[in-house]
């Protein structure tokens, strides 16, 4: 299948029109048209080489909601015309303990990210969603529900499934004290779910400047980590804290805040940290972990609980030709919402 795309061809992170083929539809494949495609902050840590050398030219994007093209013979769960999404991986070995335990993002063989991965089955580079198609297995194909909005729904896939597997995983429920580091891509997500969990959540940040946005979120309003005395105050105050902050930074600070047995997960800086101190690990029995995504199974659940509690990211929507403009602002640091393309503006020809 020929299509189109915008890629990198070196990791000075600067995208422009790529044309290129889509494989040719195997028996458990779904191919889809991309009507919407999610930036994400990693797509730019993965053009610029940040996290390791890539091979180019490299089609970003794990953010994806299209509608189904056509489906190979073995294919039963889609069909032509449906609504579907694809998120941060395409495939994994499906026999390991962590995939039959519907975790394929910890596959004891490594799962195959949408882009920059060799295919498992042709050794082919993996292609991302700033493009008009992608052909995927079956498995890692999702629904989109009805309820949502196609144009808002694709950062769930990865905003959303990031924040919504450790809210799960650290059992988050009513009553919940919950802290958000960052109110950028991934902390306004944050904030959404844990309130609809119901969640007493606060908004961690170095100023008040977003007090009234988090409050808009359902947040009880911003503890401006900058104050030493409001810090003081606050210590023992969480059962789990959320990091979202996407770059090395310290996180010492954070871990007074955690009540006895309270977790702070890591869920935007992928790289070093500045050293910690053990000192309020040690005395109250807290907790420095990390998290990345969830598994496809619950990837369906995280667009299942979207749909029923009305939550949609924060957006702006603009044209696959203004992708390079999104990422100067990304560079600039993290923004209280997520681009997203609107892919019926781009042409194969």
């Amino acid at each position: 299948m020929k299509t189109v795309g915008y890629a990198a061809h070196d990791s000075d992170a600067h995208m422009v029109p790529y044309h290129f083929e889509r494989r040719a539809l195997r028996d458990n494949d779904v191919a889809i048209e991309i009507l919407y495609s999610g930036i994400c902050h990693s797509d730019l840590h993965t053009v610029n080489g940040d996290w390791g050398p890539q091979s180019y030219p490299l089609v970003p994007g794990h953010e994806i909601v299209g509608k189904v093209l056509e489906v190979g013979s073995e294919v039963t769960g889609f069909e032509v015309g449906q609504h579907v999404a694809v998120g941060c991986m395409v495939d994994s070995c499906q026999q390991c303990d962590q995939c039959e335990n519907h975790e394929e993002q910890y596959c004891r063989n490594g799962m195959t990210p949408t882009y920059g991965a060799p295919d498992r089955i042709d050794g082919t580079l993996t292609q991302g969603g700033y493009s008009k198609h992608i052909v995927v297995r079956e498995q890692f194909v999702l629904r989109v529900p009805e309820a949502l909005d196609l144009s808002k729904a694709a950062p769930i896939l990865c905003a959303g499934i990031t924040t919504y597997s450790p809210l799960r995983t650290w059992n988050v429920e009513k009553g919940s004290r919950v802290g958000v580091i960052g109110l950028g891509g991934l902390g306004h997500m944050a904030v959404k779910l844990a309130v609809a969990m119901g969640a007493e959540v606060t908004v961690i940040s170095r100023s008040d400047a977003k007090d009234e946005e988090a409050k808009g979120l359902g947040a009880s309003g911003i503890l401006v980590s900058t104050d030493e005395d409001a810090m003081k105050q606050a210590a023992n105050g969480f059962d789990l804290i959320l990091d979202t902050v996407p770059v090395k930074h310290d996180v010492t600070q954070y871990a007074p805040l955690l009540d006895v047995d309270g977790s702070l997960v890591i869920v935007g800086q992928v790289g070093p940290l500045d050293e910690p101190s053990t000192i309020p690990l040690v005395t109250g029995r807290r907790r420095i972990a990390g998290s990345l995504i969830g598994g496809i199974k619950e990837t369906q659940e995280v667009l299942d609980f979207c749909a029923q509690h009305n939550i949609h990211p924060e957006c702006k929507i603009i044209s696959p030709d203004e992708v390079n403009k999104a990422y100067e602002h990304l560079a600039k640091g993290d923004i209280a919402y997520r681009f997203v393309m609107d892919m019926s503006k781009l042409d194969v020809e």
